[in-house]
């Protein structure tokens, strides 16, 4: 029986790994047999999801810290993978941030800084690993997680970000191209939009009634996502077997941006 999910011996570079959505998908592909290379800016969090995930699932793990606004950073998470390990077959671009402000309100700084770490790092990392590993190597796959943000509009009071909808609407259509340009590499190319999911810095606002209320008559499903409801669409784009699905970019946000 085959099992179209497998992952053992694999290599996976996930990025923003210290809290959230990256520490699930590095749990999920750990779950599969995948080795994990976590990166954060800080040491001490990479270094702990990493002991966590050797410990549970038997996988090899390294803990880099990386910021990915610096290409000299991220050259040097891909030479040490790359040194331990010999690959790198799997990239998931999970770093981001998102500030909100009225569109009026914002700042250059916030608009270069969003920009920066949302759609910038994006690309920087790709091109590395790419170029070091997976061009070399003929195989690939590259999942960015951008959001449902990057595909629509947002008129929800106090929650407006024009810099991360532009940024991450970047991250939308630069998978595309990147899809494109190394699908005869072999590469495959895809994002990841997700909805509104509990993490520790959303926590607070969904949990509150208000949240609730509009939950039910703007998602279809009627709630936001839960822990765990991305790892399946993050496995299915990151397994071996999924060689005809590139340029994609996926919701996983509850039917949010159907209506």
């Amino acid at each position: 029986m085959k099992n179209y999910f497998d992952l053992k011996g694999q290599v996976a570079i996930i990025t923003g790994c210290s809290g959230g959505l990256g520490v699930q998908m590095a749990h999920a592909l750990a779950n599969q047999g995948c080795n994990i290379v976590p990166i954060a800016r800080r040491k001490e969090k990479v270094e702990g999801v990493a002991a966590e995930l050797a410990e549970k699932y038997g996988v090899q793990t390294l803990a880099v810290a990386c910021d990915v606004t610096s290409t000299e950073q991220i050259k040097n998470v891909v030479k040490v993978t790359m040194e331990k390990f010999g690959r790198i077959d799997i990239l998931i671009n999970n770093a981001g941030t998102g500030g909100c402000a009225p569109a009026e309100q914002i700042t250059d700084e916030q608009l270069i800084d969003e920009i920066q770490i949302d759609l910038v790092g994006t690309f920087k990392m790709a091109r590395e690993v790419a170029a070091s590993a997976m061009i070399p190597a003929k195989y690939g796959r590259i999942i960015n997680i951008a959001s449902m943000y990057g595909l629509v509009g947002n008129m929800v009071p106090g929650a407006e970000a024009s810099p991360y909808h532009a940024a991450k609407g970047g991250v939308v259509n630069l998978t595309r191209a990147l899809a494109a340009e190394w699908g005869k590499y072999g590469i495959t190319v895809n994002s990841i939009c997700p909805g509104y999911f509990e993490t520790p810095l959303t926590k607070a606002t969904l949990e509150t009634e208000w949240f609730s209320n509009y939950a039910k008559g703007a998602i279809p499903a009627g709630r936001y996502g839960k822990e765990g409801e991305l790892d399946t669409t993050a496995i299915y784009l990151a397994s071996p077997c999924s060689t005809f699905t590139t340029g994609m970019n996926i919701a996983v946000d509850g039917g949010y941006t159907c209506i």
